[in-house]
């Protein structure tokens, strides 16, 4: 469902708010849903979409990962499996049904061992997975 960025049209004391615009929506104040990023290890390739956007922009958005780039303490970056969300503060339930967004916990499949990331970017707005490992 389509969110719209704009005041409603009744007031809190349930009263109609008089519009200060000749029009009630446009186009500019309409939103997207959300990506939800989701991580499955049942995927064989990481699943993402373009969107197009205002002003011959566009976004991608990242609905199905299974690869992650870690950053480790001294700066280096390499490509890991993401097993599964361990926690994540935005929202208890994304954590159960492994939805990874800014700040979330992952477990990386580091050769045979696992390890804890935290992940440092919007998979929802980047089309990919950026995390650091948690010593």
């Amino acid at each position: 469902m389509v969110q719209w960025h704009m005041k409603d049209d009744k007031k809190v004391t349930g009263g109609k708010r008089a519009s200060a615009r000749a029009v009630s929506k446009k186009l500019a104040w309409k939103g997207g849903t959300a990506a939800l990023t989701k991580t499955d290890v049942t995927v064989k390739q990481d699943n993402v979409e373009f969107k197009k956007g205002r002003g011959n922009t566009s976004k991608v958005r990242a609905l199905f990962l299974k690869h992650a780039n870690i950053t480790d303490s001294k700066g280096k970056t390499s490509k890991y499996e993401i097993i599964a969300v361990k926690t994540n503060d935005a929202n208890r339930l994304f954590a159960r049904s492994n939805v990874s967004t800014k700040g979330a916990i992952i477990r990386i499949k580091v050769g045979e061992a696992e390890k804890l990331a935290k992940v440092t970017n919007r998979p929802g707005q980047d089309g990919v997975v950026n995390a650091s490992f948690i010593e």
